[in-house]
């Protein structure tokens, strides 16, 4: 089974996006900041980063700066959580070294499409 870390400070999003992860057949874990991301990933890294933009104490793409230098850190797919659809906060977001971003409010259909495309989910048959 798939591990997966959500980073947010919002529980009901992290709520939401457990819910709809765990419907994919992941291992969920959650965080509320960046700090706490950090220690579980040094721990253990997981196969998927569902990560907030804006999160307390430090940025989205900070933290995608941090984790991708750790051991291992190349592993993860990263995938932004992102409520506009800013290009330039997504493309500091890629540059930094995310796989991928979906924008908030999203749905199982949405996030599963961006997982089968890294090869995490099985894509679902027309």
């Amino acid at each position: 089974m798939n591990r997966c870390l959500v980073i947010d400070d919002s529980q009901v999003m992290r709520k939401v996006a457990r819910s709809i992860l765990e419907g994919l057949n992941f291992d969920i874990a959650e965080a509320e900041d960046a700090d706490v991301a950090l220690e579980y990933c040094r721990l253990g890294m997981p196969d998927l980063i569902l990560l907030d933009f804006d999160l307390p104490g430090s940025s989205g793409v900070e933290f995608v700066r941090k984790i991708r230098r750790e051991q291992n850190g190349e592993r993860p797919i990263i995938v932004f959580c992102t409520t506009d659809n800013d290009v330039m906060q997504i493309s500091h977001a890629l540059a930094a070294g995310a796989n991928d971003y979906v924008q908030k409010p999203f749905d199982r259909e949405t996030l599963a499409s961006k997982l089968a495309a890294a090869n995490l989910v099985k894509a679902r048959a027309a």
